[in-house]
């Protein structure tokens, strides 16, 4: 049954998707997750389908919470918590919704999404489109029940100066608290104008400073303490990545999410390589290793990541495990492979962790350093 329902994305779904206009076809996969997630019994097809069964060997407990499978959802694909139902019921151990600013903004001008075949890559450049905070924290707010922990990824708006930005990062956070099981964020997406000036000098301890003191304060109201993590660039050189994760170490946030997308397009082929934006895929999965390694080896393995950048099989997500990451995410391996890579990536890691003598995932943490 499993191998009948690969072969019907890769022979009918796949093409179908890949003749609609991307964000036509994106539209469609989150609208369709989330209509779905309404009718009775749908939840339980889909875990039929694509589900995968939590094992002990991948089970992960990070951030005082637990996570069925190390394998995640990047942001940027249900940007307003719209299929949080239908993402959690096709295989992922965690998710992020987002991002999501303030406000609700339109994003950049169409078309801004291009998809790159040859490739097995993406470039967007959509710009922060959501619908706004509030109407994410309606959305969050009317789920009963989570069968995985949702992170809500966090930005400032487009109109937003980089000197006030701390106060975007606040309202998020004001809104959001009580509906996300963890934060990110987001100061390495390249379609906001200067965002990622923020991740260098004092504007990062500033902002992070901010958002520290925000989260206690919403945790003195709310209750309960949440993690909030960092995603950063993999387009910096080695000093800037050092500072950055000296910085956030020194900030006490808990983790770093390694990578977003990156502006090179060194070896690509599709024409498709000229448009500006984000590229994630493929194209991106050494480099984004890469930093986890770095970043591990700087923080002496003290500071969990999660790993993120062009996993498409066990083998790359075992990969950016070794090298340190705790877990990974995977967004454009969906598109390509679709729903049912869950499934082998946690089949496929469950395997090289028996042939490397692993018996849990925390082992192999890390292990290109030991």
């Amino acid at each position: 049954m499993r191998g009948r329902v690969d072969v019907l994305y890769r022979n009918i779904g796949k093409p179908i998707f890949f003749k609609l206009d991307p964000e036509k076809a994106h539209h469609l996969v989150v609208g369709g997750l989330g209509r779905a997630s309404g009718v009775v019994g749908a939840d339980a097809v889909m875990r039929g389908m694509y589900g995968v069964s939590e094992t002990p060997d991948l089970a992960v407990d990070l951030f005082g919470l637990h996570f069925p499978t190390p394998v995640g959802l990047a942001a940027g694909l249900d940007k307003n918590a719209q299929a949080v139902k239908g993402f959690s019921s096709i295989g992922f151990g965690f998710m992020e919704v987002g991002t999501v600013t303030p406000k609700g903004q339109p994003g950049n001008e169409q078309p801004r999404l291009f998809r790159l075949p040859p490739d097995e890559a993406l470039i967007n450049r959509m710009g922060f489109n959501n619908e706004g905070a509030e109407a994410m924290a309606k959305r969050l707010s009317a789920l009963k029940e989570r069968r995985i922990p949702v992170a809500v990824n966090i930005g400032k708006n487009k109109a937003t100066p980089n000197e006030k930005a701390n106060g975007d990062y606040e309202a998020c956070i004001q809104a959001l608290f009580p509906y996300g099981d963890f934060f990110v964020v987001n100061i390495s997406s390249p379609n906001t104008p200067d965002l990622r000036s923020l991740q260098h000098g004092s504007e990062l301890a500033s902002l992070l400073e901010a958002v520290k003191n925000e989260m206690s304060r919403q945790a003195q109201i709310h209750g309960g303490d949440k993690a909030v993590l960092v995603k950063i660039a993999p387009d910096v050189s080695d000093a800037e990545l050092e500072f950055m994760v000296d910085t956030i170490s020194t900030s006490g946030v808990s983790g770093i999410i390694a990578t977003n997308t990156t502006l090179s397009r060194e070896g690509l082929t599709h024409g498709h390589a000229k448009e500006t934006g984000g590229l994630s895929g493929k194209p991106l999965r050494e480099r984004s290793t890469e930093i986890v390694s770095r970043i591990y080896k700087q923080t002496g393995g003290s500071l969990p990541i999660i790993g993120s950048g062009g996993i498409f099989t066990a083998r790359d997500a075992y990969d950016k495990i070794r090298a340190g990451a705790s877990l990974v995410e995977i967004y454009t391996a969906l598109i390509y492979e679709g729903p049912e890579v869950n499934r082998k990536l946690h089949s496929g890691l469950r395997d090289l962790l028996a042939r490397d003598g692993f018996n849990h995932i925390s082992e192999a943490v890390g292990a290109n350093h030991r």
